[in-house]
């Protein structure tokens, strides 16, 4: 029996959101400049996503590109960019025949122009199509996403148009980036590091964590359904005890 075979497909995660880590120490063992390492890691994307489409999953995130990635040495930030511009306009023909939805969650307009368009052109190729939604994050961190959202509140209190007894989780998870979509039950990071690196902070409170020692690029569709078959083995008690979970099953 195949790993896919063995997994629920009435019980995996609706969102799977995934910090892509290891491209650079991949390169390095093979003897490359850390730009191997990223453009190999666009396959892996392509095998997370085939895995996902699979494993009934409705939402697939990755985390591109942080504000915190524009300290990287001049060279390699140059090259995730023209490698973004490339890979969305050569993607995109192939993801509308998988009837796959492009999103992203991030600030676009820190983006070099060409990037942004690209995205802009992605997203309305894309936009009526009914599979699985890829949400790219880019240009993109929780802290700065957060700081916006909790500036966009205060204006409007301090307008007038905003009661502060109307600000509840509700409210304020519908004013971040990620409106519309909801929490991820999965966070799978790879290349063994155990962070969360700035990435979906209020989205993740209640996310199951999967750490594999597994670097990006040589991340397959087998890893990905390795990580739903341990998601769907965990019992998830959002602060309650078991004896409650078994009694409202």
């Amino acid at each position: 029996m195949s790993t896919l075979e063995k997994i629920d497909l009435n019980n995996t995660p609706e969102h799977i959101a995934i910090i892509m880590d290891g491209n650079g120490r991949w390169a390095k063992q093979q003897g490359e400049k850390r730009l191997f390492g990223h453009n190999t890691g666009v396959e892996s994307v392509r095998e997370a996503l085939k895995a996902a489409q699979k494993s009934n999953v409705k939402y697939l995130t990755l985390y591109a590109f942080s504000t915190e990635n524009w300290n990287r040495p001049k060279e390699e930030v140059e090259g995730l960019m023209n490698l973004l511009v490339h890979t969305i306009s050569n993607e995109v023909d192939e993801l509308n025949k998988s009837n796959v939805r492009i999103t992203t969650i991030g600030d676009l307009d820190g983006l070099p122009g060409n990037c942004k368009d690209e995205m802009v052109n992605a997203f309305e190729r894309t936009k009526t199509n009914t599979g699985v939604n890829l949400v790219l994050a880019l240009n993109y961190s929780s802290k700065w996403e957060i700081l916006e959202t909790v500036k966009s509140i205060a204006n409007q209190v301090k307008e007038g148009t905003l009661d502060t007894d109307s600000i509840n989780d509700e409210y304020f998870s519908n004013s971040l980036s990620t409106k519309g979509i909801p929490d991820p039950e999965l966070l799978i990071r790879t290349s063994g590091e155990h962070r969360i690196s700035n990435f979906l902070l209020w989205q993740i409170a209640y996310s199951e964590l999967y750490f594999t020692e597994v670097l990006w690029p040589d991340f397959k569709e087998e890893d990905l359904y390795e990580a739903v078959l341990n998601y769907q083995s965990r019992e998830r008690r959002f602060g309650m005890v078991s004896e409650q979970i078994e009694k409202n099953l």
